[in-house]
């Protein structure tokens, strides 16, 4: 061999790891000119490798030096996060995209680091920059990872402000105090907005400011080798990190013996991406935000006046000013803890999303305090001719007494909220965009003025429910309903009466809800598409469904019979519907398994008990009817071959039954059932006396004239849990 290099020995490449330097000693032992360049070669390839590995064991660093066991390892190697680049993987190139910047003012290209997944952001928070730190630890914590993570130097950035953006290079960085020493990039290159910036004064401004910038204010320059990679992905987790994570009030939280990060930095993380993917509701957002403007505000305030409270003085001004902060102190600590609630998921779906989302009815405002009514026109544009036609086939007709005036909107939610009880909805032909929710609380008539195609309602927000109707009387009618990539229901009955007729909702989630002491007429509607049920009716509720069309969905009416012997059995009409082409049952019963029905009173006869069951529910027993059942009818059940350990489907049909007496024979027995343990409950206290007239509810008013074709699993079937 011509040539020799010779690496130093493991002890001596560790302590040249910890001065970003590798020392290679290139030993030429021949002198023979026609080896000299496979020679060259040789040592050139030699060179490139141990540069390489220098730049891989530069990447591990941080990672091997924040280890305290090996066995850490074995727990990475199972890890799936998206911050593999923290792995120390060897190579050639870098794996971050380009992200070209728009216009044309000469600056380079940046890395893109801002669209990191959730557990990309996660990852680096919890397994690197922050840990187990407390609060007041935070910013030593930050200091340590970004030591071991950013180039000292050598390196061109992009100093970003609101006025202008400047290239610079970084010629060293002080990770305490969160800053890079500048130097401006010659000829100059900048981009400004609404100011004019030259080369001096551009200059004149890193001197006053002794050519330190915010590392949070920096961007590096785009380059493919992949050197600077963990350098652009540690600025970038920074400047997330204080923009959307840290709270200035987080360093004097009282809770500092807690581990930061699984108190404030998860749940905001996640806080954050469930809005970017628009899983929170619109208003609670909006609350969320202003909640966050008035604590800073607060925060800010309590400490000026923190700042400027003598505490050893006692003049009568410095008792003001501390009785004052008590009281903003006070003030400080009930905005955190609204914070909280939104911020914890639990929380926010219990408490806060509940109100945000319409799941507590709004107050209705009631008669408006001048009086009239008011009819609003909701169009984006109309013709002259289209506006003649409704004047004469509608506003004439109906609203030409003095009682009713015309406003005008562009988005039927507006026109909604602006609605007081009497008001009619009018909405013209068109296609209508909305992103928050329609809450129906008044009693308020909203109709489509055309045929439903013609006049569509198109929601995109995931984060709302559809519509909410909490009205005592509402009215919808001619208006086609269209869901887009939502996680709530296209419509909820909470409370109230609500009649539709001659609507078409096109379903992305669960459809109609009908919610315990609520009023459903559907009538001529068509209702499609849904991943849960069409249909789902809670206990105590009153629904009525005719001619209608419920098709293509998972199921396709739910009818929900709680354990609870409080719960009020739904009643339920069903005449001339169309059920078909449902992945599931066309109608199917929730209700508790056997084993969760608690055992009737020993000291009541069963033989009584079922003839008082059949007195009262209008059903004579047959004659072959085997005494030994627990229940007051029976009804032979066929348990469907496939069924999960913890889950059992059943159809409760006989074989002479199908369709609307299967149905209607199911609803008798789980009446008979849920009254006679009702009945039991109230004869074993005592002097309480069983409510008749409750008891004597019945599931079904009419059911008759419906068609099942092409359901998945039949025509009805039970679900027990």
């Amino acid at each position: 061999m011509s040539g020799e290099v010779e690496c130093p020995k493991p002890e001596e490449v560790r302590d040249c790891e910890t001065e970003n330097g590798v020392e290679i000693i290139i030993k030429p032992t021949s002198g023979d000119p026609q080896n000299n360049n496979d020679q060259n070669v040789n040592q050139q390839t030699i060179f490139n490798d141990i540069r390489q590995n220098h730049s891989r064991v530069s990447k591990e660093l941080f990672q091997a030096v924040g280890e305290e066991d090996e066995n850490d390892d074995d727990d990475d190697d199972d890890d799936d996060s998206g911050t593999h680049y923290l792995n120390g993987d060897d190579r050639p190139c870098t794996h971050l995209q380009r992200a070209e910047r728009p216009g044309n003012g000469g600056l380079p290209d940046t890395f893109q680091t801002d669209n990191l997944l959730y557990y990309e952001r996660f990852k680096a928070y919890q397994d690197y920059m922050l840990g187990d730190s407390k609060p007041s630890e935070v910013q030593s914590f930050t200091a340590e990872y970004l030591e071991k993570i950013v180039e000292p130097c050598d390196w061109q950035g992009i100093w970003h402000t609101d006025v202008f953006d400047v290239l610079v290079e970084v010629v060293d960085v002080d990770c305490k105090a969160l800053k890079a020493k500048v130097e401006l990039v010659l000829p100059m290159a900048c981009e400004t907005r609404g100011c004019d910036l030259t080369e001096e004064s551009m200059k004149a401004l890193l001197e006053a400011t002794l050519h330190k910038v915010p590392l949070m204010e920096l961007s590096v320059v785009y380059d493919e080798s992949g050197d600077f990679d963990q350098t652009a992905l540690a600025l970038e987790h920074l400047r997330f990190f204080y923009k959307h994570i840290w709270r200035k009030w987080d360093e004097e939280d009282e809770d500092d013996d807690f581990d930061y990060f699984v108190r404030c930095v998860e749940p905001r993380l996640r806080l954050y991406y469930d809005i970017l993917e628009d899983r929170v509701p619109a208003g609670l957002v909006a609350e969320y935000h202003s909640l966050l403007a008035l604590c800073s505000e607060k925060f800010q305030e309590f400490s000026s006046l923190r700042s400027d409270l003598n505490s050893d003085s006692e003049s009568e001004q410095d008792n003001v000013s501390m009785v004052e902060g008590l009281r903003m102190y006070e003030q400080l600590e009930a905005l955190k803890r609204k914070l909280r609630i939104i911020e914890n998921p639990l929380l926010r779906y219990v408490l806060g999303y509940k109100v945000n989302s319409g799941q507590q009815s709004c107050r209705a405002k009631g008669p408006r305090p001048a009086g009239g009514r008011v009819v609003h026109l909701v169009s984006a544009s109309a013709t002259v001719h289209q506006l003649q036609s409704l004047i004469t086939d509608k506003l004439m007709p109906c609203y030409s007494s003095e009682e009713f005036e015309v406003q005008f909107h562009s988005d039927p939610v507006l026109a909604v909220n602006g609605c007081f009880e009497g008001d009619v909805v009018i909405v013209c032909p068109g296609l209508y965009s909305i992103t928050s929710s329609i809450s129906i609380v008044d009693s308020i008539e909203i109709e489509g003025y055309g045929l439903p195609d013609e006049v569509v309602i198109e929601k995109r927000n995931k984060g709302d429910a559809f519509v909410e109707s909490t009205g005592a009387n509402v009215k919808l009618s001619n208006i086609k309903f269209i869901q887009r990539d939502a996680i709530e229901g296209i419509l909820c009955v909470r409370q109230g009466k609500l009649e539709m007729e001659n609507c078409v909702m096109q379903c992305e989630t669960t459809g109609v809800i009908v919610r315990s002491a609520a009023q459903l007429t559907m009538n001529m509607c068509d209702l499609y598409g849904s991943k849960g049920a069409g249909v789902e009716i809670y206990p105590g509720s009153v629904c009525s469904l005719v001619g209608n069309g419920i098709h293509h969905c998972k199921e396709g009416i739910l009818i929900k019979d709680f354990a609870d012997e409080l719960d009020v059995t739904p009643k339920i009409t069903m005449v001339n519907n169309v059920i078909h082409n449902n992945q599931g049952y066309g109608v199917i019963l929730v209700k508790p398994g056997d084993s969760t029905v608690e055992d009737l009173p020993a000291e009541l006869n069963a033989t009584d008990e079922k003839e008082e069951v059949y007195e009262d529910m209008g059903v004579k027993p047959d004659a072959d009817m085997n005494d030994d059942d627990d229940v007051g009818v029976n009804v032979p059940i066929i348990v469907v071959e496939e069924e999960c350990p913890s889950i059992k489907y059943s159809c409760t049909i006989p074989p002479d039954c199908e369709g609307n007496d299967a149905i209607k024979q199911e609803l008798v027995a789980t009446s008979a059932r849920k009254l006679g343990r009702q009945k039991s409950r109230m004869k074993a206290l005592g002097d309480m006396q069983a409510d008749e007239n409750l008891l004597s509810q019945e599931m079904f008013i009419s059911i008759h004239g419906n068609q099942f074709k092409h359901n998945g699993k039949g025509s009805f079937g039970t679900f027990h849990y």
